[in-house]
C-alpha cells in the first residue's frame, strides 16, 4: 500500500473516532443522567410500596391509566424495545423522543403499585430515544443512525446495571443471532463507559453480589476445574436454557391470550392487577412483587438471598415467573431482565440443592445464564458474570451461558431479533435474516400442518374401519398461480378531483375518486394506503402531524388487476393521474383450491350411512 494511501486511511479512522466521541459522549452523558434519575425514582417507589402496603390495590387503576395514556398520547412509543431493534435493522420513522418520559414514568408507576417488572426495558428505551434525538440534531445518515441507536442501548444498559463492557457487547449481540456489527464496537464501548461513569457520578450505586464458593482460598487464584462440578453446571445450563424458552414463549402466549379475551387495551392491566392481588392473598406474601432485589422483611425471597450458601428455595423461581409474565403480558411497563435475574438465581439455588452443588455458585450462574438464553446474548452475559462475580468461575460461567443459549432454541423475549446464523446445523430450515416473530409464525404453521396430518390419518383409519360412521374429513390445499399486475399511484391526501374550484378545491378527495372509478371499471382490488413518514417525487420529507393530519404527507392508491385492464384504466383516467408517480409491477394471484382428503374437490366431505 502506498504511503499516502496508508496515511489517508489512518486520517479517516481518526476523523471517524473524533466524530463518534463528539456525538456519543454527550448522548451517553444524557442517558446516564436519566438512568440515574430513573434508578433513584425506582428506589423511592419501592420504598414507598413497602411503607404503604395499600398501594398495591391501586394496581388495576394504575395499569388502566398507563395503557390509556400510551394509546392517546404515546403515538409510536408503545413499540418499546422491539421498536428500537426494528429501527436499527431498518431505519425509518425513528424512535420518538416521547418514549423517554413515557417509559420512565410508567415503569416507576408499575413498581409503585407492585408490578413484577424490571428496569432494562426502561434503560434501553431511554438510550434509544435519546440517541435518535441526537441523530436528528447531528443530521446523521441512516448507517450512522443505526450505530448511534446501538450506542444508546449500550449506554442505558451499562448505566442501569453497572456493567459497561457487558452493555457494549449486549448492544452488538442482541440485534442478530449469530452475528455482530464490529463497526459499532468503539461507539458502543464509549457509550457504555460514559453512561456508567455518569450514573456513578450522580451518586447512584448498584447492588453487589458475591459467590462465596472458593472465595478467600488459594484455589480462587488461577485456573481451576472440578470435573464433577462442571458436569453439574452443564446440567444446570441446559435447565436454564429450557427455563428461558419457557419464559419467553409463555410470555408471548399470554400476551395473545390477553388480547383475545380483552380487545380493549386499557382493560388488560386491570384484569392482570386483579389476578396479581388475588395471588398475593392466596400465597400470603408480597415477595414476588416489584424487582425482588431487596426487601425489609428478611424472610422474603430476594436475589441477594439466593447467594446464601445455607439457604435453599425450590419454588420461588416459578412464582416469580408467573407474577412477571402476568404483569408484562397485560401491558404494564418495565423490563424482563431483573425478574430474569431473580428467576435464574432462584432456579440455580434450587438446582444446587438438588444436584449437591454449591448453591451460591449455581445462583450466580443462573443469574446470567437464564438472561443469556432469553435474549440470545451469551457473550454479553458471560462478560456480565465476570464483571459482577469476578474471574474465578469464568469457565463455569461460560459453560452455563453457552449451553443456555443453545438450549433456548430460536426464541427470545425480543421478537424483533433476527436470525443471522442458526444456532445449530440441524436448524438450517430457519431462513437467515428473518425475525424471531416470523420464526414463531413458521413454527406455528408447521405444528398446525403436523396436527392436520395426524388428524387426517386418524380420520382415514376411522373411515376404513367404520365406513358407516359420519366423518368430517380434513382437507388439503393446492395453489393455482396466475400472473397479474399491480399499480401504485402516489399523491397527497389533500388533492381533490378537478372541479369548479380547480384541482385543490374541487370535489371529493382524489384517492376516493380513484378507488370508486376502479370499482366501476371492474378492477379486482383497489385500496388507499395512508402513511406516517416519507416523501414522493423528490419532494421534502413529511411526517404525520401530532395534533392534526398533515395534508402534504405522501399516500398511495393501490390497484390490482390484469395488466391490460390496468393500462386501460390509466389511459381512461389520465386527467386524474397527470403528474403523479405511478409504479407498475408484476405480481402473482394465488387461488387456493381445496381438495377433500377422501372424495375429491369440496371443502368438507361427509360419509353418511
Amino acid at each position: 500500500m502506498p504511503v499516502t494511501a496508508f496515511v489517508d486511511a489512518r486520517l479517516l479512522q481518526v476523523r471517524s473516532l473524533f466524530k463518534w466521541i463528539v456525538v456519543v459522549v454527550p448522548m451517553a452523558l444524557a442517558v446516564g443522567s436519566l438512568c440515574a434519575l430513573f434508578l433513584c425514582a425506582l428506589d423511592q417507589a419501592t420504598r414507598s410500596r413497602f411503607d404503604h402496603p395499600w398501594l398495591i390495590y391501586g394496581m388495576p387503576l394504575a395499569g388502566f391509566l398507563m395503557v390509556l395514556a400510551y394509546q392517546r398520547f404515546g403515538r409510536g412509543a408503545e413499540g418499546g424495545n422491539n421498536l428500537i431493534v426494528e429501527q436499527i435493522h431498518e431505519p425509518g420513522g425513528g424512535v420518538p423522543l416521547r418514549m423517554a418520559p413515557f417509559i420512565l414514568v410508567s415503569t416507576v408507576l408499575t413498581h409503585l403499585v407492585g408490578g413484577s417488572a424490571g428496569r432494562e426495558g426502561t434503560a434501553v428505551q431511554l438510550g434509544g430515544s435519546i440517541a435518535s434525538a441526537f441523530g436528528n440534531i447531528f443530521r446523521l445518515d441512516r448507517a450512522d443512525v443505526r450505530i448511534l441507536l446501538m450506542a444508546g442501548i449500550a449506554a442505558g444498559f451499562g448505566a442501569v446495571f453497572g456493567t459497561p463492557i457487558a452493555g457494549a457487547i449486549f448492544a452488538l449481540e442482541v440485534l442478530t443471532i449469530g452475528r455482530m456489527q464490529y463497526e459499532a464496537l468503539i461507539p458502543c464501548l464509549l457509550a457504555a463507559i460514559a453512561g456508567d461513569w455518569t450514573c456513578h457520578a450522580w451518586g447512584v450505586e448498584h447492588t453487589h453480589y458475591s459467590i462465596a464458593h472458593l472465595a478467600g482460598s488459594g484455589e480462587a487464584i488461577g485456573f481451576h476445574l472440578d470435573a464433577l462440578l462442571l458436569f453439574k453446571v452443564g446440567i444446570a445450563g441446559i435447565a436454564f436454557g429450557l427455563a428461558a424458552r419457557f419464559f419467553a414463549e409463555i410470555s408471548h402466549l399470554m400476551s395473545s391470550v390477553f388480547k383475545t379475551i380483552c380487545p380493549y387495551g386499557p382493560f388488560r392491566p386491570v384484569i392482570a392487577g386483579l389476578i396479581l392481588i388475588g395471588l398475593v392473598h392466596l400465597l400470603g406474601t408480597r415477595e414476588y412483587l416489584g424487582l425482588g432485589v431487596w426487601s425489609p422483611n428478611p424472610a422474603d425471597a430476594t436475589i441477594a438471598g439466593f447467594f446464601d450458601p445455607a439457604h435453599v428455595d425450590y419454588w420461588s423461581w416459578l412464582w416469580k415467573a408467573i407474577f412477571t409474565i402476568v404483569t408484562l403480558s397485560a401491558g404494564f411497563k418495565g423490563g424482563e431482565v431483573t425478574p430474569l435475574f431473580f428467576i435464574g438465581a432462584a432456579l440455580g439455588n434450587a438446582l444446587g440443592g438438588l444436584l449437591g452443588a454449591p448453591t451460591d455458585l449455581l445462583a450466580g450462574l443462573g443469574f446470567v445464564a437464564l438472561f443469556a438464553g432469553a435474549t440470545n446474548t451469551p457473550l454479553a452475559c458471560m462478560i456480565m458474570g465476570i464483571e459482577l462475580f469476578g474471574s474465578t468461575h469464568t469457565v463455569y460461567i461460560a459453560v452455563a451461558c453457552f449451553l443456555a443459549y443453545l438450549c433456548s432454541g430460536h426464541s427470545s423475549i425480543y421478537l424483533s431479533q433476527r436470525v443471522g446464523v442458526p444456532k445449530t446445523a440441524a436448524a438450517n430450515d430457519v431462513p437467515p435474516g428473518v425475525s424471531l416473530r416470523h420464526v414463531r409464525d413458521l413454527n406455528a404453521q408447521l405444528l398446525s400442518d403436523l396436527v392436520g396430518r395426524v388428524r387426517l390419518r386418524t380420520i382415514t383409519t376411522t373411515f376404513q374401519e367404520h365406513p358407516t360412521a359420519k366423518v368430517f374429513a380434513m382437507t388439503r390445499h393446492t395453489l393455482a398461480l396466475k400472473e397479474i399486475g399491480m399499480v401504485r399511484v402516489y399523491m397527497k391526501p389533500r388533492e381533490k378531483t378537478p372541479g369548479s374550484g380547480g384541482r385543490l378545491f374541487g370535489g371529493r378527495p382524489l384517492y376516493r375518486e380513484l378507488v370508486m372509478q376502479a370499482k366501476a371499471a371492474g378492477i379486482m382490488n383497489a385500496v388507499a394506503h395512508h402513511t406516517h413518514f416519507g416523501y414522493s417525487n423528490g419532494g421534502k420529507l413529511q411526517d404525520e402531524g401530532v395534533e392534526i393530519a398533515n395534508p402534504d404527507l405522501t399516500m398511495c392508491v393501490e390497484l390490482i388487476a390484469p395488466r391490460d385492464q390496468l393500462e386501460t384504466f390509466c389511459r381512461t383516467h389520465g386527467d386524474l393521474l397527470r403528474a403523479k408517480v405511478i409504479i407498475y409491477k408484476h405480481v402473482e394471484h394465488w387461488d387456493v383450491i381445496v381438495h377433500d382428503a377422501l372424495a375429491g374437490e369440496s371443502p368438507i366431505a361427509e360419509a353418511v350411512a
